[in-house]
């Protein structure tokens, strides 16, 4: 056989290779929010350990309004319903109400944000900013690591908004909109341990 007339073929096995990239999207997805836990755990383990050193400073009591904690915490928690309600939209293949619904979704998350700022800014305005004490700096730590986390999935979500305006509820964006719903119900999950631990068990403990 004259070597130039022969042509490689492709091994069969190659050819009917099935990619998976929806379940590989997930159990990356899946991995990153292990890692994240493992870093929360850490900041809540930090918090455990210096969240009585005052240095006679203020503590929990002195400082934190569980009115204004718990408003904020029902706009989390609100958020994490109406993205509930874009993700029933999206199964009805309904465009418009999924994004009405992640408007909201939105809308509630940047409250949260909001309240969050204007507690940090009233906190450093009396005098007890992270370095007043080592409670306090663990304390701005943990929340302003899951403050980062809420903002970066607000910008997430709006990402998301002008993709399906675009392209609509194809099924990258689909799989995107779920990954985006894991993100978004961890946070309320972390949140309600710091509401819980930090905020009430600081403040009636």
């Amino acid at each position: 056989m004259d070597p130039r007339s022969y042509k490689a073929e492709t091994p069969e096995f190659y050819l009917t290779e099935d990619h998976h990239p929806e379940s590989s999207t997930n159990l990356g997805f899946w991995l990153y929010l292990m890692s994240d836990c493992l870093i929360f755990a850490m900041l809540f383990a930090t918090y455990a350990v210096l969240g009585r050193n005052y240095a006679a400073g203020p503590s929990p009591a002195d400082l934190f309004d569980l009115k204004i904690v718990a408003f904020n915490t029902a706009m989390l928690l609100f958020s994490s319903i109406t993205y509930g309600f874009a993700m029933l939209s999206m199964e009805k293949n309904n465009k418009s109400g999924t994004l009405t619904w992640l408007a909201i979704t939105g809308l509630f998350g940047a409250v949260f944000i909001y309240l969050e700022l204007y507690e940090f800014m009233h906190l450093i305005h009396e005098g007890a900013g992270p370095s007043r004490s080592a409670f306090l700096s663990a304390f701005f730590t943990l929340v302003g690591t899951h403050g980062l986390h809420v903002t970066f999935g607000i910008i997430w979500l709006i990402t998301l908004m002008v993709q399906v305006n675009k392209h609509g509820l194809n099924e990258a964006n689909q799989r995107r909109l779920m990954c985006l719903s894991m993100f978004w119900h961890f946070l309320d999950v972390v949140w309600i341990g710091v509401f819980s631990y930090v905020y009430l068990l600081g403040v009636i403990g």
